[in-house]
């Protein structure tokens, strides 16, 4: 059995202009001194972390690791949760996400799917220069706009957008393959792939692609009234990453799982502050010892209520506290006796054979 490795930390909700969230040596300064051992780093913004460099030269990515080193932390996982949206977009979307992508980029649309399939490609060679073996990203989406229909359901429309999504993944997969890196999509609300069933539909058609993996949140899970844990049962082999983030819903004569257009604060379904909503992380921590997760479990704060420098402060705790380090042998060893096969025949009532 192993014990899986934490707490890290997402630093993607905490980057600013002012000191100490400006910097990636001062963000990681500050992160370890809230006990935090890894952090997960976000590739969009190049003052942080310059995703060109590190994937052209590995003396940049040890240059990285030798600073977080020097506060006693590791990199956790790369991020490419923003340009990962880009490699499908509907165009419902083209005003919201025309932002994620480079000024000259904005509005050519195959433009910016090009950039962002080559952001995915650096990002596989730039874990690997950094020795990673897990990858957080979004799938992007075209069908999300029809995910309840009107006019009817028409299976021939889904059909040709999960078939066009993964013909659009599956040179990056090779690529981040070809690095021994694992491409974990976070299954999120917004994106193709939300849930176990649309992450089904796109592994098949990817050929069960060996790289094609999930950042399990169980948080987004919460908000679509799922059976979080039932989930890991099902999906433990291919869950590579992991975002400790919390979540409560609380249904109301006039809202529920779709919030009614409101913001987060009045919404039957909001995040919060790890152990301030409704997410059983002791069931989530036993499952995944049990299934040898070895991965990272990382704080991605958001919170409608609690500030997120207090949350992350309390996260890191909260996540240790939660962390078993699993046995090295069974309880009741002491207890066993011979397991010859003569003796173990007596215990049955049978003969030996002769």
């Amino acid at each position: 059995m192993k014990t899986l490795k934490g707490p890290s930390l997402f630093l993607s909700q905490f980057i600013g202009e002012a000191a100490p969230f400006n910097t990636l040596e001062t963000l990681a300064a500050w992160a370890a001194g809230l006990g935090y051992k890894a952090v997960q780093i976000p590739t969009h913004l190049p003052h942080i972390f310059n995703l060109d460099e590190a994937a052209a030269s590995r003396t940049y990515c040890d240059e990285v690791r030798g600073k977080l080193a020097d506060v006693g932390l590791v990199v956790s996982e790369l991020s490419t949760h923003l340009q990962g949206q880009l490699v499908a977009v509907h165009p419902a979307y083209e005003q919201a996400f025309a932002g994620f992508a480079p000024d000259a980029l904005r509005h050519d649309r195959t433009g910016r799917q090009q950039w962002a399939v080559e952001q995915l490609k650096k990002a596989a060679k730039a874990s690997q220069h950094l020795g990673l073996n897990a990858h957080a990203t979004f799938s992007g989406a075209l069908a999300w706009p029809y995910f309840y229909p009107w006019p009817p359901r028409n299976a021939a429309l889904f059909d040709e957008a999960f078939a066009t999504l993964a013909e659009r993944w599956i040179p990056i997969l090779n690529s981040f393959d070809e690095a021994g890196v694992d491409v974990c999509y976070e299954l999120h609300p917004g994106e193709d792939l939300h849930d176990g069933t649309t992450f089904e539909r796109f592994l098949t058609l990817t050929g069960n692609h060996p790289r094609c993996n999930i950042l399990f949140d169980p948080s987004h899970m919460v908000l679509q009234q799922m059976d979080y844990l039932g989930f890991i049962d099902y999906w433990h082999a291919r869950i590579r990453a992991f975002h400790v983030k919390d979540a409560e819903f609380n249904p109301s004569a006039q809202s529920g799982v779709y919030g009614g257009y409101q913001p987060w604060v009045d919404r039957p379904g909001r995040f919060r502050s790890l152990g301030d909503g409704q997410v059983d992380f002791k069931g989530i921590f036993s499952k995944l010892a049990q299934y040898d997760y070895a991965g990272w479990a990382t704080l991605e704060w958001e919170c409608c209520l609690k500030n997120g420098e207090t949350g992350a402060r309390e996260g890191a705790k909260f996540i240790t506290d939660h962390i078993i380090t699993v046995a090295d042998h069974a309880f009741d060893d002491f207890a066993l006796r011979s397991s010859e096969r003569t003796a173990i025949r007596q215990m049955l009532g049978l003969e030996e054979r002769s």
